[in-house]
């Protein structure tokens, strides 16, 4: 998919680009295959903001996806792609023989009229779903569980894949798109090919309105507040943190502080992490 720039009929149309929409071949989603989405502005269920900078943008209807692709053995036509605002990829409508229908995120090189299908039988071909024991070392691959039967979790945004490195005992090591080496379980599903879209990541938005449109408030830095809304806040001119690190609004250490727990469970899978030192 390209990018396409703007006539600079304004100041922010001059610095806008967006996509060209060029993989859509299907405009309006499939009503059985939708369902509302309700808006809560990043409060919870008492009333307050518990995510600051949410609120606002267009109305919207979820798309509901199979990341399980459970339905094995059973070819499935794909119908069109179409464009999700729920997420940065691209779907694609498919229609089994027997005649569901259901939404998988669209790889790179799926078309109209193609075919895919799911489990252990299928082949090594762009958007089929196997169990990573059936798929060969060095597969570019997206849509990978976890946990077997719990769909996928992993390498779901535009442009992204993990390759697989190694199959030794029960485990699969991945190379995810962070760089970090991971084992998954050889009996997870996962999906062949690069997620599409792939140039998403180099649309500039161009204008602030346009971030209101997506249900993204502005966000303001507590260096211009007040004391008494930030620590950063106060002083004569630009002044600086005046603590020993960053905090957030509520004085808690921010930016770059690691929150992972150290003795988590799934530490023990990790091979490398992203930053390249081994999990210890």
């Amino acid at each position: 998919m390209g990018i396409k720039t703007y006539n600079p009929y304004t100041p922010s149309r001059r610095n806008m680009t967006g996509s060209d929409f060029s993989e859509i071949t299907k405009n309006t989603p499939e009503k059985s295959l939708t369902t509302s989405l309700k808006k809560n502005a990043g409060r919870n269920n008492q009333g307050k903001i518990t995510v600051r900078h949410q609120g606002g943008g267009n109305r919207r209807k979820y798309r509901i996806i199979d990341f399980k692709r459970r339905k094995d053995d059973v070819p499935a036509k794909v119908i069109g792609i179409e464009y999700d605002p729920n997420r940065t990829a691209n779907i694609a409508l498919i229609c089994y023989a027997d005649g569901e229908k259901a939404y998988i995120l669209a790889p790179e090189g799926l078309t109209d009229g193609m075919t895919v299908m799911n489990g252990a039988n299928a082949e090594i071909r762009v958007g089929n779903c196997l169990p990573l024991e059936n798929i060969p070392v060095g597969t570019m691959i997206h849509n990978i569980e976890m946990y077997p039967g719990k769909g996928g979790q992993l390498v779901r945004s535009a442009g992204n894949a993990a390759q697989l490195m190694a199959k030794e005992g029960k485990y699969a090591t991945l190379r995810l798109p962070s760089g970090e080496m991971r084992m998954i379980p050889l009996n997870c599903r996962a999906t062949i090919g690069v997620i599409g879209n792939g140039d998403h990541n180099l649309v500039k938005i161009g204008k602030a309105g346009r971030k209101r449109h997506m249900g993204i408030r502005p966000t303001v830095r507590g260096s211009v507040m007040n004391p008494n809304d930030h620590p950063h806040g106060g002083g004569e001119g630009k002044a600086p943190v005046g603590r020993p690190g960053p905090c957030t609004p509520w004085g808690k250490p921010a930016l770059g502080l690691k929150t992972r727990k150290k003795h988590k469970s799934s530490n023990k899978l990790i091979v490398r992490r992203r930053d390249g030192k081994a999990i210890k």
